[in-house]
């Protein structure tokens, strides 16, 4: 099987081409090629096929071989290959996800895509579509018990859940502690993505990110567009601006005209390669 690595700043996933090959159990290949000392490493596996219904379908596979609904880094990068291995030439192109087909507007440089804006939906507030196990009608600045400690969240799903913490440092927070206990605590039934903010002004803003699946990753672009709604809920920041992750950063915008979040990156193909046991 052919496979080409890719990159949303640092967000990495290998991706297949189902335009010219098939894979059989996804799940089991998601978990073997993303084995960062057995595998190619990456933080899941994507595959590229045809659609009836836009341009090209996007699939995506967790580490832990469990499907995703959507990821904003990986989707750029769909659209880059696409492009430029000829699946579609369109502009802005259609792209068919788990979260509903979404429109991205390709920068090209030299026949190359060096960045992309992704029109990410409309965020879904409503705590029981997120979904989470509470009766109220929203979870913005609610209080949540984790390992003895109160803290105060806020619920957000652009097609996949998403739990924001605002703090005072991002640096020191046990992420690799606290992570996994939110994103299996009984408040959301399909588990939940986890992120630490920390804001710099009211367009400007630090995030890490525990991601449902994977666990640490350098960027999740569906979590920056969940924290973007979520400083604007809590009246921390504007509805623009340009989030720092690990990997690298992104900007978003909040629409106030279409209630859509956009969000813009860069895309990276790393190499290609052939996995013998697919």
């Amino acid at each position: 099987m052919q496979f080409t690595k890719m990159h949303g700043i640092g967000n990495d996933y290998v991706y297949v081409n189902c335009f010219e090959q098939s894979v059989e159990q996804p799940e089991k290949l998601a978990v073997a090629i993303s084995d960062r000392h057995f595998g190619v490493g990456s933080d899941g596996l994507i595959l590229i096929c045809p659609s009836q219904q836009a341009n090209v379908r996007m699939r995506m596979f967790n580490p832990d071989g469990s499907e995703a609904q959507m990821c904003g880094n990986a989707i750029r990068c769909v659209a880059k290959y696409a492009y430029e291995h000829g699946l579609s030439a369109e502009n802005p192109m259609k792209i068919e996800t788990g979260n509903g087909i979404l429109t991205i507007e390709l920068t090209i440089e030299n026949d190359k895509v060096a960045a992309a804006r992704v029109n990410m939906g409309q965020p879904i507030l409503e705590a029981s579509k997120i979904p989470m196990a509470i009766d109220d009608t929203q979870a913005i600045n609610y209080q949540i018990e984790i390992v003895g400690l109160v803290m105060s969240i806020t619920c957000v799903s652009m097609g996949n859940p998403h739990a924001i913490f605002f703090v005072d440092d991002v640096a020191n927070i046990a992420i690799e502690k606290l992570g996994p206990k939110i994103e299996n605590h009984l408040l959301f039934p399909q588990r939940t993505n986890v992120h630490w903010v920390q804001v710099l002004g009211r367009d400007e803003l630090t995030m890490r990110t525990w991601e449902r699946g994977a666990g640490v990753t350098l960027a999740c672009g569906t979590g920056a567009s969940a924290v973007c709604v979520a400083g604007v809920l809590t009246e921390r920041t504007d509805r623009q601006i340009l989030a720092h992750l690990p990997g690298g950063d992104l900007q978003l915008e909040w629409s106030a005209s279409d209630n859509c979040v956009y969000m813009t990156g860069p895309a990276t193909e790393v190499f290609t390669g052939t996995w013998p046991d697919a």
